[in-house]
This record gives structure tokens, C-alpha cells and sequence, in this order.
């Protein structure tokens, strides 16, 4: 605790006795508290091996995005537009390049997008190659559940090209507290420049629990 002196004048004995109770009382209720949002309790577990990540799971991740007429069920936005030139050129050949969308995404547990939601993903993701489709991703899984409460932040370049492609798991919070790993994503659907699903096996390997 910053910024808080304690001054103990040595009057007598007896109320110096009732301030060290009183400073020892409220040292106790701070620790408590540390206890109570597992601040005191936690250990680091780290993987010693990269085919046995101390926590591991697989979710699906599903983006829609507005179309203008899909107001209801979009998921995500366009948020720029490539400089002119660059519209006329670049996208006829589909790379979208300079276009950044913001995303507030349902994540599930099976590959149905009615299946059970674990999550929302939350973040962006620009497309940042003039020559083929390719984008960067920056976000949190969001987890509000009973298996899960706290957030994973992911980022990295989505090689959209390849079958699959990782993203770093850089940290996290609640339950997946200064968790570090990998998401490997691979497409499992695309219908055509509106929805597409993610499958995301995610791999951590420095976990406190």
C-alpha cells in the first residue's frame, strides 16, 4: 500500500499496545482479501513439454459481418476503407487490403453457431497485404460461465493462406490469470464475405492455478 505512513508516538505503553493490535488487524483483513480473489493462493505451472500444455481446449469462433442489411444478426463492422487507389486495384482481386473490422464475437463450444456460447471475442482484426488476403488479430476471449470467468488476449498474423496458423496467447485474467500459450486456428467455413468460422485449439503452457 503506497502512500499511507503510519506514525506511532510512544505516549505509553497501553495505547501503543492498541496500534500495533489495530495496524495487525487491518494487515489481516488486507491479506484475507488477497486470499479471497486468489492472489494468495496461486502457483505457476509451466510445460515442460510442447505436447502436454498445462490447460488446453478447442472452441469455435464466429464472425458476421455487416452487410448493410443485417443489422439483427452482424457481429462485427468495417470500420475503414483503403485509400482510393488502392480500392480500384486491390480489391477486385479480393485482398481487401487497409480494410480494418472491429469485432464483438460468439464463441462456442461445438462448430454449430446455435451450439452452447463459452465466450464473446472481442477485439480487430485488418487485412495488411496488398499481394494476397492476409490479416492481424488483436483480442480477448471473454468468459462469463460457470466453467470459466476471466479473459485470454490473443494477437498475431492470421496466415490466412495456410491450413492453419498460430496466434500468440499473451496473457490473461480470472481464471486464466498470466496464462501465456498458443491458439492454432484453422477456417471451417466461409459464406463468401459475411460469416466465416474459426476453429481455435487453444494451448497454454505457463498456467496459475
Amino acid at each position: 500500500m503506497q502512500g499511507l505512513i503510519i506514525i506511532i508516538k510512544p505516549s505509553s505503553s497501553k495505547l501503543s499496545s492498541s496500534l500495533v493490535v489495530v495496524v495487525a488487524a487491518m494487515m489481516l483483513l488486507l491479506g484475507l482479501a488477497g486470499v479471497a480473489h486468489g492472489g494468495g493462493r496461486r502457483r505457476l505451472v509451466v510445460s515442460s513439454n510442447e505436447d502436454e500444455p498445462c490447460r488446453r481446449m478447442t472452441v469455435y469462433y464466429h464472425d458476421i459481418l455487416y452487410s448493410g442489411n443485417n443489422t439483427a444478426n452482424a457481429t462485427s463492422a468495417a470500420v475503414t476503407r483503403p485509400a482510393a487507389a488502392l480500392s480500384t486495384s486491390r480489391w477486385a482481386n479480393g485482398t481487401y487490403f487497409g480494410l480494418l473490422v472491429v469485432f464483438d464475437d460468439l464463441v462456442t463450444e461445438e462448430q454449430a453457431l446455435a451450439s452452447e456460447p463459452v465466450a464473446r471475442a472481442q477485439g480487430f482484426y485488418f487485412y495488411d497485404r496488398k499481394e494476397a488476403l492476409n490479416a492481424w488479430m488483436a483480442f480477448s476471449l471473454v468468459f462469463d460461465s460457470a466453467a470459466y470467468r476471466g479473459t485470454l488476449n490473443l494477437m498475431g498474423a492470421d496466415l490466412m493462406a495456410e491450413e492453419t496458423r498460430d496466434l500468440s496467447v499473451v496473457g490473461g485474467t480470472g481464471d486464466f490469470f498470466m496464462s501465456r500459450g498458443v491458439a492454432t486456428l484453422s477456417t471451417k467455413a466461409i459464406e463468401g464475405a459475411v460469416y466465416f468460422r474459426l476453429k481455435m485449439d487453444i494451448k497454454l503452457y505457463e498456467c496459475y492455478v
